[in-house]
């Protein structure tokens, strides 16, 4: 009798090993699927009153985008898009052998008074980063006096890869922009006056 409990009790034993098992097996499931989403990386915005990326111009939309084109240009930009609303540019930059850096500055001009003799200029910049890499590759060699032997060849080149894009969120970067597409506002001030006064 005590044989036949024993062989019960082993049995029951089994059984709840069993079921543990595979409760720990679908938990361990689980938390694999979970991991995937709690290893993203979770980026917080915060808007905020502080006027980082925007400034407000004596000027029309026109001459504003204008002064921001003679900016980007007294400073090597190449200037790929501009009309009285918008002028886009990029620079390209070179900080290491091995890396390559493309700067895409965007200036969009929007009025801000009911005459539009005041505007608001919004500026954003882009900052895309590139690595050199090696990418190999192999081609075969056939020779005719050998028959058909044909004898792999090593060959390789390298490649600018993106590894990286971020938006520029330096006070001290677009203050010095704005300073500048001042500095060229101002320039021009003298002659528009003088124009007027002509007519």
């Amino acid at each position: 009798m005590s044989n036949f409990f024993t062989l019960n009790s082993v049995r029951a034993l089994s059984r709840a090993c069993v079921a543990a098992g595979s409760i720990a097996i679908l938990t361990a499931c689980g938390s694999w699927g979970g991991s995937k989403t709690d290893s993203l990386v979770k980026v917080e915005e915060k808007f905020g009153s502080a006027a980082t990326y925007s400034r407000l111009f004596d000027a029309t939309p026109a001459q504003t985008c204008e002064a921001a084109r003679r900016a980007l240009l007294s400073q090597g930009y190449i200037v790929n898009k501009t009309d009285k609303e918008s002028v886009e540019g990029q620079k390209s930059f070179q900080p290491q052998s091995d890396r390559h850096v493309l700067m895409n500055i965007r200036v969009t001009c929007v009025p801000e008074s009911g005459d539009g003799q005041l505007s608001m200029g919004f500026v954003s910049a882009l900052q895309d980063s590139f690595a050199l890499k090696m990418a190999s590759n192999s081609a075969s060699l056939g020779v005719s006096m050998l028959g058909t032997v044909s004898v792999p060849v090593a060959a390789g080149h390298d490649s600018m890869i993106k590894i990286g894009s971020e938006t520029v969120t330096s006070d001290q970067f677009y203050d010095s922009f704005f300073d500048l597409m001042r500095r060229y506002l101002l320039v021009d001030a003298p002659q528009e006056l003088a124009g007027s006064r002509k007519r």
